[in-house]
């Protein structure tokens, strides 16, 4: 189909598909691009709105989540609200959620949850930006499932035997994230402080907060 759109590993945006791969596109890569191409020639999107919304998913980081678990630290009624309708109490915070199902699920002193997506990598970006490689890899969503204690202390989180562990599994339409329990010491901490120390693992469920010494 003859275009005026360039094709070595660019998208008709301008926007480099994988700027470090080497090597021919997979079919997949190949696929997308093709589908882009198609949007905009047909007009049912430009590039820029292509870009701008490739922007808007890049600009996405743990913060945004950090933030809500702080908030549910130190205002019960906002916990209330996020264990009730994640969604709604993430959008009371300023977070782009869309039509998103999110469901928060809390950590405490005989539970401990773990979140994952046994069929790809079905994930919280709107709170929590892009998935780290290892949540989308075969052995992670396979492993975790039938043997969540093992892989959770190779990511260096050994719990107590009598800890529960919940495994939490993610859907194209269905997000969870983990509220991590408060560390101790942090008494009369602000939640700018207190966001300081929720990671993406913590809320993903590979990781709990530490207080900073």
């Amino acid at each position: 189909m003859p275009h005026d759109h360039p094709h070595e590993h660019l998208s008709p945006s301008g926007h480099p598909y994988r700027p470090d791969q080497d090597g021919p596109l997979t079919a997949a890569q190949a696929l997308e691009i093709a589908v882009r191409e198609l949007l905009i020639e047909k007009g049912v999107l430009t590039a820029r709105e292509i870009a701008d919304a490739i922007a808007r998913m890049d600009a996405r980081s743990p913060a945004a989540g950090a933030r809500v678990v702080a908030r549910a630290w130190t205002d019960p009624a906002f916990k209330a609200r996020l264990l009730a309708d994640a969604s709604a109490a993430a959008r009371e915070m300023g977070c782009d959620i869309d039509a998103l199902r999110l469901i928060a699920v809390e950590n405490d002193e005989t539970t401990h949850n773990v979140v994952v997506c046994t069929l790809c990598s079905c994930y919280p970006r709107n709170l929590l930006g892009l998935p780290p490689d290892w949540y989308k890899q075969r052995a992670y969503r396979s492993r975790v499932v039938a043997e969540p204690r093992k892989v959770l202390a190779e990511f260096g989180l050994e719990l107590p035997a009598h800890v529960r562990i919940r495994v939490h599994d993610s859907t194209a339409d269905m997000r969870y994230f983990v509220l991590p329990a408060r560390p101790a010491g942090t008494e009369g901490w602000d939640e700018e402080r207190l966001a300081a120390l929720v990671t993406r693992d913590c809320m993903i469920g590979v990781a709990v907060p530490q207080a900073q010494k």
